[in-house]
């Protein structure tokens, strides 16, 4: 299952709606940091849970961290091994760059390597063309992905972050981008990969991609995901670190000590928060009497396991709500929802899990019965 139908799933089927909370709860053993940053955000991905914000949803340019996007546009919407022509396009991009030559080719998994470790502004421009035909036409679809994830104040002109009107994001819109591309295996490895050389050949120079994201071998669990400096957006990081079953997503926007800053707010969730389970996938809720049925009730269960980032006071008080209909009329299809579970911290809640049916109920009529004696029948 690639990434983006696993983060569907864990979304819409098992019907998980997170709440995300800004503030955290009086009492915490570990004092908030102190960030630089003009704007900041502190998520734990799997799970959707905003820890921690700072003006989390201020308009900003964000330079290369743009590239998040790209690469998961194009990994979704592309295949590694396919060829890419440079087009003439994408020659000679001001800033960061993998040197890239008009008609020259390579795979589009050695450029989305270039795009994410070595930053390459022409590497962005290539693969915007060749998926979509046009940096206008690709802008497009990375607009229309944000709005999927639900980064509704994030605006896309350019594949490469490179200064343009109307190209700004949020803190906790990239959270939400970074969050998403995460789930995606393939992107991942390439964020994930320190270093990564590409052979010459017949019309390619070797090339030497050296990651610039220091989190890599910097942070204990450091995993990704993308470095981004210019001068109208300063210097800016979504930091991605997985510890103890938690994937967090750091993000500073505008911050000169962007690295060490990220590394607080990461040491911040993992020290404060914990994963605990609140419901398990299956687990049985009872019988559920069934109206005209030919059985008198049907086994009903949770159909998702919850777990989500918690402080040790916040799980004390979190309070679970049951719904679940009094009873259900044949026939009954295996899957059918029938209540739920709500989980509650403050009297907001946080997270819901569908109960459904777990077997099919069929009405008791005339005809199943026939039918019935006739297999006896016939043998």
């Amino acid at each position: 299952m690639n990434g983006k139908k696993k983060w569907l799933r864990r979304a819409m089927v098992c019907s998980v709606s997170i709440v995300w909370f800004l503030c955290v709860m009086v009492g915490n053993a570990c004092a908030l940091p102190t960030i630089g940053a003009q704007a900041y955000a502190l998520m734990e991905a799997d799970s959707g849970r905003m820890l921690l914000s700072e003006r989390g949803d201020e308009k900003l340019p964000m330079a290369s961290t743009t590239k998040v996007m790209t690469c998961i546009v194009a990994i979704e919407n592309g295949k590694l091994d396919e060829i890419v022509q440079v087009p003439d396009e994408a020659v000679g991009i001001e800033g960061s760059s993998i040197y890239l030559k008009y008609g020259e080719t390579m795979t589009m998994e050695d450029l989305l390597y270039g795009l994410m470790l070595a930053s390459g502004n022409d590497a962005a421009v290539a693969i915007a063309i060749h998926i979509a035909g046009s940096v206008e036409n690709f802008a497009d679809m990375m607009n229309q992905k944000a709005a999927e994830i639900g980064a509704f104040n994030t605006h896309f002109v350019t594949p490469n972050g490179l200064p343009a009107e109307g190209h700004y994001t949020t803190a906790c819109d990239l959270a939400r981008i970074s969050a998403y591309a995460m789930q995606n295996e393939v992107f991942r490895n390439i964020v994930g990969t320190a270093s990564r050389d590409l052979a010459q050949d017949d019309d390619s120079p070797a090339r030497y991609l050296r990651s610039k994201n220091k989190i890599l071998y910097q942070y204990e669990g450091g995993n990704g995901v993308k470095t981004g400096y210019t001068k109208a957006a300063g210097k800016c990081l979504t930091a991605g670190a997985s510890r103890e079953g938690m994937q967090m997503i750091a993000v500073v926007l505008n911050d000169s000590n962007m690295f060490e800053d990220c590394y607080d707010l990461l040491d911040y969730g993992f020290s404060e928060y914990d994963l605990y389970e609140l419901c398990e996938e299956g687990k049985s809720m009872g019988l559920l009497p069934v109206q005209e049925g030919i059985e008198k009730g049907v086994e009903i269960a949770i159909n998702c396991g919850i777990s989500l980032p918690l402080q040790a006071e916040e799980y004390k008080i979190i309070e679970k709500k049951v719904h679940i209909v009094s009873q259900v009329q044949a026939p009954v299809h295996r899957g059918m929802v029938v209540g739920s579970v709500d989980f509650c911290l403050n009297g907001e809640p946080i997270a819901t899990a569908e109960i459904i049916a777990t077997a099919d109920v069929l009405k008791n009529t005339y005809g199943y019965h026939f039918e019935k004696i006739m297999e006896k029948w016939i043998g």
